[in-house]
């Protein structure tokens, strides 16, 4: 559900997909001359980065390694996939992500690597030409890791195969002007080379303190994620804000909004184009299709009695003069019935924000939830036996589903997460949702935070990470599976530089 109307800014966007895909690390240097040098290659297609690096270590008052790396001025969240693919050679071989002052041998840094035998370690030198220093987890064998500078503070992060990150390692470590950051290899023995594949890589540059994500909107990427493997792919860039893909029916195309607009995302051209929606042109992020294809909801802020409601309308999928359905505002679509007949809705009626169905005709609505709280997010599952909601009944916001009548309303996730958004898989075997963490108020699902999408099957309590994404609102608020239920499409969000 979006409480704010859609921003009427045009913005200059551009689409990298129409260029060659480059690396985002265009500096590759061997730290310290090793013996053997080693190599990047980077693969457009994957969006992952294979690099083969040698050197005696990264220790002690000075270091020998390789470095795919780019100068940067700013503080970032550098996140990443991180295998160790070279099988043989000295256990101490590692792979990893780095801050760097200089290119200096002695040079102060930190990093976060993964080592052969499992050890993980945030490893730094305070200044140039000091000792290096380690901070051990006790995890071992994880396979992503996460690099933050938050001005004089650096954090590392990892996270065991398909769970969330754990809590921070933290230290006080001052980079001054720019420095460098990136991926790093050192095989610990002059005479190996020690090679790794970095995937899902993401160079983040989070809001500052402060800033407010609906004035000061960031740059996005629009990805597309394989529920099966875990691969993420950038498929659009833009300066621009976008949000909340729909995957078509015939799996030809995306939706999403921007400053009140629709655009439709051909997926073989990589290329936007405006939905003509008539007058609904103060759309927000509370969009999607009908069962069918044929159809599109939208939630369109409408002027009345001196104020702004979102009021759901229905149009073509084409384009064309759109149909208000309800009458009453702020309501927010989330969900077509898979007969095409009904649609459900948040909206806010006494104080009281509840879910409510209603046809696709209009008329007199239906509330569904009554518990006190916000109930919000509904969508049908495709056999139609089910409507999933997010509520915040048990304090914390969690996934419920109940009857699409309103009974038999019952709990589906249990945990320490506010969990948002739950949208099941065409095949009627999956759920997606969005996870921010407990610290953030669970009646607000915001801009600018480290949040997951996280996966289960329908009828179990199980869940698995399957991306940690900076972003939030507007990630992941609407259905966007793909039609064989084998991807989905979201968007990330970045203050920095695009990939």
């Amino acid at each position: 559900m979006s409480k704010s109307i859609a921003l009427l800014i045009v913005f200059l966007t551009f689409n990298l997909m129409g260029q060659a895909q480059k690396s985002f690390f265009p500096t590759t240097q061997n730290v310290g001359d090793p013996a053997i040098l080693g190599k990047m290659l980077f693969n457009p297609e994957s969006q992952s980065y294979e690099i083969t690096g040698a050197g005696t270590n990264m220790w002690a008052d000075k270091d020998e390694f390789f470095f795919a790396a780019r100068k940067v001025n700013s503080d970032f969240i550098l996140t990443s996939k991180v295998d160790i693919t070279t099988k043989t050679g000295n256990i101490h071989r590692k792979m990893g992500l780095m801050i760097r002052q200089t290119m200096d041998v002695s040079s102060p840094y930190a990093d976060l690597v993964l080592h052969a035998d499992g050890l993980l370690s945030l490893q730094f030198r305070s200044k140039k030409g000091a000792t290096t220093e380690e901070l051990k987890f006790t995890e071992v064998g994880t396979r992503y890791l996460q690099l933050e500078r938050k001005g004089s503070k650096i954090l590392a992060r990892i996270a065991q195969n398909e769970q969330a990150l754990t809590s921070a390692k933290e230290i006080e470590l001052p980079f001054e002007g720019s420095f460098f950051v990136g991926l790093v290899t050192c095989s610990h023995d002059p005479a190996l080379t020690v090679t790794g594949l970095f995937s899902n890589v993401r160079f983040d540059v989070a809001a500052a303190e402060g800033v407010d994500g609906y004035k000061t909107p960031s740059a996005s990427r629009l990805e597309i994620l394989d529920t099966e493997t875990g691969a993420r792919k950038v498929i659009y860039s833009t300066t621009g804000h976008i949000e909340a893909p729909n995957w078509s029916r015939d799996g030809k195309f995306l939706i999403y909004n921007s400053g009140g607009k629709l655009y439709k995302f051909d997926l073989k051209k990589n290329t936007p184009e405006v939905i003509n929606t008539g007058i609904a042109i103060n759309n927000n992020n509370d969009h999607g299709i009908s069962f069918d294809g044929k159809m599109i909801a939208v939630s369109n802020a409408v002027e009345e009695n001196g104020k702004n409601y979102s009021i759901v309308f229905t149009l073509p999928i084409e384009g064309g003069t759109p149909f208000r359905v309800t009458e009453k505002g702020p309501s927010y679509w989330h969900g077509w019935s898979p007969d095409g007949k009904l649609l459900v809705y948040c909206a806010e009626r006494n104080g009281d924000y509840d879910v409510y169905q209603n046809s696709v005709k209009g008329g007199q609505e239906k509330q569904l939830t009554k518990t006190p709280g916000l109930d919000d997010g509904p969508e049908y599952s495709a056999d139609g036996k089910h409507i999933y909601f997010n509520s915040t009944r048990t304090g914390m916001m969690q996934i419920w589903r109940m009857k699409p009548d309103g009974s038999e309303q019952e709990q589906v996730t249990f945990d320490n997460y506010q969990n948002w958004f739950a949208h099941p898989s065409p095949d009627g075997k999956w759920l997606i949702y969005i996870s921010y963490p407990s610290e953030v108020a669970a009646t607000n699902h915001p801009h600018n935070q480290r949040v997951m999408l996280r996966m289960q099957p329908v009828d179990g309590k199980e869940n698995k990470v399957i991306a940690h994404i900076y972003g939030g609102q507007g990630t992941f608020n609407v259905p966007s599976w793909s039609p064989d239920s084998k991807k989905v499409a979201f968007v990330s969000y970045t203050y920095g530089e695009l990939e």
